[in-house]
């Protein structure tokens, strides 16, 4: 699976950004997709996954009730909504993916696409 995230971009804080995941490869479908970010200084850390299946999300707590993240198999790709920005929001967004697990553990996930930079200013 290869991945390819876009989307990033500046904004003011309040405001919405959405990224988007494109991946290719014929195994999609079978994988858990996530969201990692990671800010300036920062390791990186857990946003948000969607099963492979698309019926059960799971948020880290900074960004529950703001962010959502969705798939549409049938384009191969997985979406994170993002609503009422923070600059604690500022970040290089990853997409992953993982065949194996579902939830926040980056070591089990075995395919990442590059990172989208989002800057929310104050």
């Amino acid at each position: 699976v290869q991945l390819q995230a876009s989307g990033g971009g500046s904004v003011q804080a309040g405001g919405s950004l959405g990224l988007s995941c494109r991946a290719s490869g014929r195994t999609f479908g079978a994988h858990n997709m996530g969201w990692f970010r990671q800010a300036p200084g920062k390791e990186r850390e857990f946003v948000a996954v969607i099963t492979w299946s698309g019926d059960t999300t799971y948020y880290d707590d900074s960004v529950k009730g703001r962010f959502i993240i969705s798939r549409n198999s049938a384009k191969n790709t997985v979406d994170l909504q993002m609503n009422n920005l923070k600059p604690e929001d500022t970040a290089v967004y990853y997409c992953a993916a993982s065949s194996v697990h579902f939830g926040r553990q980056q070591k089990l996930y075995h395919h990442w696409g590059l990172g989208t930079q989002v800057t929310v200013s104050s």
